[in-house]
């Protein structure tokens, strides 16, 4: 169950990433953020009083609002990143993320098994080969691998807190609901502070009521994955659904190639190769 749940995680979040990177090319990330994630908090907040999930209000809800402090500021970095550079390479660098609910994994005395630890590696290893060897160069190159490792260890974190944040599907509605809320009041507030510095909150013409679906498919995308990634972690070690999740840049890379046509060097098939041998060592150890 860990797995399924890890790796419908990573599908959800490549794909919100890949929905969110093109969105940013004609939208600012912060219009993105909280146009996406109001959608997702609007829906959620229906579900919430549907399943009367009120009732599951408790202390491990500051975790879910420590998430959506720290959501933003990743989705905004990532956001960016995705649009000032090619897909293929940005993506891959964000599975660093990993190394932080890992870490807290480890750190309540999980212990994968020799299996486990050898797909960790082989996974973590392909997915970072993914991004192929076309890191240095000029400065943007180097701004958009400075926003990838910011936006990584936000994600990371958020992998951890949002892990404890319920124990129920109906606390996972409410903690989602708060984390999503949080998302748009801190998005909102930076958006406003950036429209008063002088900045556009939306491009040329006005809001892209076109894009519309899209806004809605990245925050409920985003959201579906949170979810996810939550109920691998419940069901099984942190280490094993945070690596299996991680996968997401995979996703994404191969969007931008399918839809982008951004073409993969034969280091990035490899990775790609080397990740989804990862992903079964995992699945079976």
């Amino acid at each position: 169950m860990t797995a399924f749940f890890a790796l419908a995680t990573s599908l959800l979040w490549g794909l919100a990433d890949f929905g969110g990177g093109m969105l940013t090319r004609r939208t600012p990330a912060l219009t993105v953020v909280v146009v996406s994630q109001t959608i997702a908090a609007a829906v959620l907040g229906a579900v919430v009083v549907a399943t009367s999930g009120w009732s599951e209000a408790g202390p491990r809800l500051w975790f879910a609002f420590a998430a959506g402090l720290v959501g933003p500021v990743a989705m905004i970095a990532f956001y960016k990143a995705l649009a000032l550079g090619p897909m293929g390479v940005v993506s891959p660098l964000a599975t660093l993320s990993v190394a932080v609910p890992v870490g807290v994994g480890l750190f309540l005395g999980e212990r994968p098994g020799l299996l486990q630890v050898a797909g960790i590696a082989v996974a973590v290893t392909g997915v970072m080969l993914a991004g192929g060897p076309r890191l240095g160069g000029a400065s943007v190159q180097r701004r958009t691998v400075l926003l990838t490792l910011v936006a990584a260890g936000g994600f990371g974190t958020v992998f951890a807190l949002i892990a404890e944040a319920s124990t129920t599907v109906t606390g996972l509605f409410l903690a989602l609901f708060v984390q999503r809320v949080t998302n748009v009041a801190a998005g909102g507030i930076a958006l406003y502070a950036s429209v008063r510095r002088g900045a556009e909150a939306f491009p040329e013409g006005g809001f892209p009521w076109a894009s519309l679906p899209a806004f809605a498919f990245v925050g409920l995308a985003d959201v579906a994955a949170n979810g996810t990634y939550s109920v691998a972690a419940q069901h099984g070690p942190v280490t094993v659904a945070a690596v299996l999740a991680s996968l997401y840049p995979v996703v994404t890379a191969l969007a931008a190639r399918g839809f982008l046509r951004e073409r993969l060097l034969a280091i990035q098939t490899a990775g790609a190769g080397l990740a989804l041998i990862g992903t079964l060592l995992l699945a079976t150890g």
